[in-house]
């Protein structure tokens, strides 16, 4: 079944984006790409984007000690706090009081998809160094505005968003970066322990770098392939919709088990 045939049996279930192409950042397959969706942890790759450059100008280093606490500046004003309950990575909690060093926390942001270890990093970098990113290789239409579970903010219209094709500029930036703060943060993706969706219909051992995101009507993957036996491919997919959530990551991970299969000849998913 074909991707085009995926996606038709879920019309009318919510909105599905997809971009795939090859680290020359020319798509093959697009469907509905430039519609953004609430990023979600996919903001995730743009702090990190963003940490790194910031560690390459020397106003950041690796190694620096931030002592982990859950009060933020909220993007509304005021503050706020990372809500425990929906945070599924607990090591930084356990963390709380203490100086751990920002690669630690950067780990824990991407590999593990960490809340507060976004927002602690989100801290160091800034909102602004983040969206940066995104305006740098996006379209203008996906944004960093807030930290994760800034509520207040949320309710004033303050929001992440990110579309399939811009999500996929930045990883096709990334997956050309020669230099050491791009290896760093491909082998981060590498390391993602969540791998329910890209990863999960590919052979086992396969390198993936990608980043995933979900809430409530909300599953997303995207990420940087790297077939032993073909070329590199970049495939996203974005998905808001009535699925139940088992289904949304079915779906991404049969798109990336096509995409798998044309690997040789990924234009003929045209």
């Amino acid at each position: 079944m074909g991707i085009a045939d995926l996606l038709r049996g879920v019309a009318g279930q919510g909105e599905f984006g997809v971009w795939l192409g090859r680290l020359d950042g020319v798509p093959v397959f697009r469907h509905d790409a430039e519609r953004t969706h609430y990023a979600a942890s996919t903001m995730k790759l743009p702090v990190a984007i963003a940490m790194l450059r910031k560690v390459e100008a020397g106003e950041l280093s690796l190694g620096q000690p931030v002592t982990v606490h859950n009060d933020f500046a909220s993007a509304a004003g005021g503050r706020f706090g990372v809500n425990p309950a929906e945070d599924e990575a607990p090591a930084t909690w356990t963390r709380m009081g203490e100086p751990v060093e920002l690669s630690w926390l950067a780990t824990e942001m991407i590999t593990n998809s960490s809340n507060l270890a976004t927002d602690l990093v989100l801290e160091q970098t800034g909102v602004d160094a983040a969206n940066a990113v995104l305006a740098e290789h996006g379209s203008g239409a996906s944004v960093v505005r807030r930290g994760i579970d800034d509520a207040a903010a949320q309710a004033a219209g303050i929001s992440n968003l990110m579309s399939p094709a811009d999500l996929a500029a930045v990883l096709v930036a990334l997956g050309n970066d020669k230099s050491a703060g791009g290896e760093y943060v491909r082998d981060l993706l590498a390391g993602n322990t969540w791998n329910g969706e890209i990863p999960a219909l590919l052979p086992a051992g396969t390198r993936v770098e990608h980043k995933n995101g979900w809430d409530l009507r909300i599953r997303h993957d995207g990420g940087i392939v790297r077939p032993d036996d073909a070329e590199p491919f970049v495939l996203v997919v974005c998905t808001t919709s009535e699925l139940p959530d088992a289904e949304a990551q079915k779906l991404i991970a049969e798109i990336a088990a096509e995409a798998w299969s044309h690997r040789h000849d990924l234009e003929a998913i045209r």
